[in-house]
């Protein structure tokens, strides 16, 4: 045995979490045992409170601390474009640009057959019901451009283009200050096909 048994088990379970392998869940340890007791005490307090106090949002299923997420309460928003998301992480990252003034809807992941996820497991029976209100107009899909993303992408454009709504997708290209010789020719096309006039 080679850490004391308190030891083990808060490397056990740090370990559990997405992208923490045994060298990080150990640095993360040791940062928590040469820390004074507050900074321990503060960091468990804020696990449990996130935990009692953060659900999903009725309506989009992104996370919230009201009863709606702040951007189902906001009257500001755009009522006739939603945006389709994977995660609420994703929610984030659009709402970090500041160009989107629409809802959102979170899917809670995306089809994927070898893991065993089909539409069913995703929240596409809410977004059919929640679009079927009337007020949205327009669908912007926004899963990541992975093979299950765009899996998903299809599969939503097909339930949801014979309710007579507008589906788009975000476009995919090259990052800002990326070369051109390094990108795949998939991202390529898509960057080609997006283009704009100037």
């Amino acid at each position: 045995m080679l850490y004391a048994p308190p030891i083990a088990r808060l490397l056990e379970e740090l370990e559990r979490l997405p992208g923490i392998g045994p060298k990080s869940a150990q640095r993360i340890a040791y940062y928590i045992l040469r820390s004074d007791e507050e900074v321990a005490g503060r960091l468990a307090a804020s696990l449990l409170e996130v935990k009692s106090a953060i659900h999903f949002c009725p309506r989009c299923f992104d996370f919230a601390e009201a009863e709606l997420c702040e951007v189902c309460a906001d009257p500001e928003r755009d009522t006739t474009l939603l945006c389709v998301v994977e995660e609420p992480r994703d929610v984030v990252a659009i709402e970090r640009t500041g160009e989107f003034r629409g809802l959102y809807h979170v899917l809670g992941g995306v089809i994927s057959p070898m893991d065993g996820i089909g539409p069913e497991q995703l929240r596409v029976r809410e977004l059919l019901d929640r679009v079927s209100g009337g007020s949205v107009t327009e669908v912007v899909v926004a899963t990541n451009t992975t093979v299950e993303g765009e899996t998903t992408a299809l599969y939503l454009a097909r339930m949801l283009k014979p309710l007579g709504l507008k589906v788009t997708r975000i476009a995919s290209g090259l990052p800002v200050g990326g070369d051109l010789e390094y990108a795949d020719e998939v991202t390529l096309g898509r960057a080609l096909e997006a283009r704009r006039e100037l």
